[in-house]
């Protein structure tokens, strides 16, 4: 269960105004999120280095079409665009890992590498997946400060599911190395946590 914290947050005029027609979205580890009108959310921060973390990856990946565009950053929040779709774990668990969707990670995990990630990985609750499959990134934490050179978290939420045999065997057919060295690696850091 999430704490409750106090969020304050210096809002500008507009934000202000926005911020009155907020309705409540939810609460993670680090912040708690509001949808806005016209297609926005506000997320309140209790950390400004989290939020300025947030907040500049989402900057740099403007150009992305995994990440959602960013408004306006303040000391404890960030305005940015609503996404729409359901997280990864939770869609596995009603669809299926389909090769579509197993492409559409790959080519996720790519683009991190051409926004020069040193983190190239993510947990499966911060992916979300639209109706046809499409992926958007929530939640970027680190991306250019931890050292991450495979997506482990992704494939240790994988590996609950039980869909990482079958992640594999669609990576395999689509980048042999790619798969043959996350494999290596992963299994590798099982044996060393006992996973």
């Amino acid at each position: 269960m999430k704490k409750n914290f106090a969020y304050s947050a210096d809002f500008d005029e507009d934000t202000e105004i926005l911020f009155r027609e907020a309705t409540y979205l939810g609460q993670g580890n680090n912040g708690i999120v509001y949808k806005l009108p016209g297609n926005k959310v506000i997320k309140l921060f209790l950390s400004p280095k989290v939020c300025n973390d947030e907040g500049s990856i989402l900057v740099k990946t403007k150009e992305s079409k995994y990440f959602p565009k960013i408004y306006k950053k303040g000391r404890l929040y960030i305005v940015r665009e609503m996404v729409q779709g359901e997280q990864l774990d939770k869609y596995i668990k009603k669809n299926g890992l389909s090769d579509k969707l197993i492409e559409n990670i790959y080519n996720l995990l790519k683009e991190f590498r051409r926004l020069k990630f040193k983190k190239i990985d993510t947990r499966c609750k911060d992916i979300l997946v639209s109706e046809d499959e499409s992926l958007m990134i929530i939640d970027p934490k680190k991306a250019y400060v931890r050292k991450m050179d495979y997506p482990r978290h992704l494939m240790k939420g994988l590996y609950k599911l039980g869909t990482l045999d079958r992640f594999f065997t669609g990576l395999n057919e689509i980048d042999k190395k790619a798969s043959r060295e996350w494999k290596e690696k992963f299994y590798k850091y099982c044996d060393s946590e006992e996973i």
